[in-house]
């Protein structure tokens, strides 16, 4: 791992002063992608406006010389969520009974990959969620398994699968204990 030039890290609990940036930082981390629906910044921006709008969101921006160079943004789901209901096998209780932090998003620019700006983006969005678990999604051939070994070295483990829309691949759900 490079060690990345000072970077600053700022919280949103409201979209309107942050949406520009996700938007500009998804479509540099996404370029490979952007031609498939579902990866489109168009989808990315309606999905963000979704999720924004839902209890618990919260955004992480790093920025470099007033330039954002990453993100990640998650929101709270209940017992019952359609998050929940669409992940298989049925998720334990242990991690459904209660609010759990949705990490719905974490992208940096590839010339901070490898850098830990991604790590540190996602310690401090975790430190602003008091849910005791915290579960994301992870398509497993993003950087030919990488993204998923990754998530694995940063304590999450699979518990099933999902696939959140017709146009989406299916995606394995992990958990992580937060605290």
């Amino acid at each position: 791992m490079t060690m990345a030039p000072a970077t600053e890290l700022r919280t949103f609990t409201n979209l309107d002063t942050a949406r520009g940036d996700l938007l500009d930082v998804y479509a540099e981390v996404r370029a490979p992608l952007l031609h498939l629906p579902n990866y489109a910044v168009t989808a990315f921006g309606e999905r963000i406006d979704r999720h924004s709008a839902e209890p618990g969101f919260t955004a992480v921006l790093a920025y470099a010389a007033g330039q954002p160079v990453g993100y990640a943004y998650s929101n709270t789901i209940e017992h019952g969520d359609r998050y929940w209901q669409r992940t298989s096998p049925t998720p334990a209780e242990k991690y459904t009974k209660r609010p759990a932090t949705a990490l719905k998003e974490i992208g940096v620019r590839p010339a901070w990959r490898k850098t830990g700006t991604a790590r540190r983006i996602h310690d401090a969005l975790l430190a602003t969620r008091d849910e005791p678990h915290v579960t994301l999604m992870v398509n497993r051939a993003a950087g030919e398994g990488k993204v998923h070994a990754l998530y694995k070295s940063w304590g999450y483990e699979d518990i099933g699968q999902s696939q959140p829309s017709p146009a989406s691949p299916v995606l394995t759900v992990m958990i992580h204990t937060n605290r």
